[in-house]
């Protein structure tokens, strides 16, 4: 991870890292449709340049504010554009703070960080803007885990 680019957000007030690989831009959202009967971490969908986006709140696909009032996101209205699977996806974030390299190899996740972050982060990356969590975009977009979803159905 030495040298690879990479984009730094904070999500649910922590720094995470994306390969810049992954990432197709960054843009400002506009309207976000909501889907019925689609998962909490699942906002909504969006268009740009004709082409549908899913849009994904990354704190509930974390695990974090689902069924809880008054957990919205904190909007800087923009999101991170990714693609996976053949789809493209717009991550909502706190924010986009900056566009850097990797200063150290990925290490391992300090305890204390929790289940839900274990869950997504493949390891801990000290990067020229600051420490961050290297996230696993796919474990991001699968959305919260099984327990979470239960607690969910049974609120």
């Amino acid at each position: 991870m030495i040298g690879q680019l990479l984009v730094v957000a904070r999500i649910a007030g922590r720094a995470c890292a994306l390969s810049a690989l992954d990432v197709k831009s960054v843009i400002e959202i506009g309207t976000v449709t909501p889907i019925p009967r689609a998962p909490a971490w699942i906002a909504g969908i969006t268009a740009l340049r004709s082409q549908a986006l899913t849009v994904i709140d990354c704190r509930r696909a974390i695990g974090f504010g689902i069924g809880l009032p008054g957990s919205e996101w904190p909007t800087d209205h923009r999101a991170i554009v990714v693609a996976e699977g053949g789809h493209s996806y717009a991550l909502l974030v706190d924010v986009i703070e900056d566009i850097t390299t990797g200063a150290s190899d990925a290490g391992q996740v300090p305890g204390g960080f929790g289940p839900e972050w274990s869950r997504i982060a493949t390891g801990m990356i000290e990067t020229m803007a600051g420490p961050a969590l290297l996230v696993d975009l796919a474990a991001l977009l699968a959305g919260p885990d099984t327990a979470h979803r239960e607690i969910e159905v049974l609120v």
